[in-house]
């Protein structure tokens, strides 16, 4: 069998500009490359080896908006990322998010793991973690 290596997650979003300027400004991505389809076009952008494929969307979402930490039915509940300190970058991101759960303490599992989930512009749920270490 071959390896696979995780390559991107897709993001459909009402505004690819904004959503662009949203994951670069608080996670600290790049543009790697856009790509015209004639009317629209796709971006990837790019933090480390991870990379959010960004797609206009089409139409309106068929439930209700994600809360807490996303969905519990199956399908992608939430993406994260790790940071040093989730208050500090709570506090940053300021008006451009919401707290939909936390901060959490999980020291009964992992001395320092903090967790809080937010929002980004189009309502997706983010989780911002800190402390997390593996076995």
């Amino acid at each position: 069998m071959s390896a696979a290596t995780f390559h991107h997650v897709a993001i459909s979003c009402r505004d690819l500009s904004a959503t662009e300027q949203f994951y670069s400004k608080h996670f600290g991505f790049t543009r790697a490359r856009a790509i015209s389809l004639g009317e629209t076009q796709i971006i990837f952008i790019k933090s480390g080896d991870v990379y959010l494929e960004l797609f206009e969307a089409e139409g309106e979402p068929p439930d209700a908006a994600p809360t807490a930490d996303g969905h519990h039915y199956p399908g992608w509940r939430h993406i994260a990322f790790m940071v040093e300190d989730i208050d500090a970058k709570v506090a940053e991101m300021g008006d451009e998010t919401s707290v939909t759960l936390g901060p959490l303490d999980f020291d009964d599992f992992i001395p320092g793991w903090r967790t809080v989930w937010v929002t980004d512009l189009d309502g997706n749920i983010i989780e911002i973690t800190q402390g997390y270490k593996d076995e």
